[in-house]
């Protein structure tokens, strides 16, 4: 009877190892796309947009990821098609930099590591992500360095002097 009781539970844990271990991606493939607004004259803020698909060499699918923005922790959206996620953020136009911005993306497992870190008030660098992706932003327009109703106010000034020193002249 106790051998039966030890083999159950040896099989009970032996099965929900195999389902934990399940769910972490071995050796990803990532194909990432991004996009980012440029124009900050009629925005509040500049929209960041990585689109992403992922292959796993265990054939891992329906992954839960997460994205660290900065030090923001962005929940990962899956999209209805097979392995392709979207990660998407806003920041202050005065804020932004150009340039290549890195969003490392982690797994569940990989997460609580990230947030028992961040909990204890620990180091994160020292923590590895499943994989990084990289958004390039080419930066962002403000609009003209001189606004459109000065060079009118300018532009009518001039004729108006150009008009009277010509009449003073007659």
């Amino acid at each position: 009877m106790a051998n039966y009781v030890y083999v159950v539970f040896l099989s009970y844990f032996v099965i929900l190892g195999n389902y934990a271990l399940g769910d972490s991606c071995q050796n990803p493939q990532v194909v990432s796309d991004s996009y980012t607004t440029t124009d900050a004259t009629v925005v509040v803020n500049i929209a960041f947009i990585a689109q992403f698909t992922v292959k796993c060499s265990n054939n891992v699918k329906n992954l839960n990821l997460y994205a660290d923005v900065n030090g923001k922790i962005i929940p990962v959206t899956k999209s209805l098609e097979d392995n392709k996620y979207q990660v998407s953020w806003t920041e202050d136009p005065k804020k932004v930099f150009s340039g290549e911005h890195q969003v490392k993306i982690y797994d569940e497992e990989g997460f609580a590591l990230l947030r028992k870190a961040q909990r204890n008030g620990e180091d994160t660098s020292n923590l590895k992500p499943s994989f990084s992706i990289g958004v390039n932003h080419h930066g962002t327009y403000t609009g003209p360095w001189v606004q459109s109703e000065f060079m009118a106010a300018a532009t009518a000034l001039v004729v108006w002097y150009l008009a009277y020193s010509a009449k003073s002249k007659l």
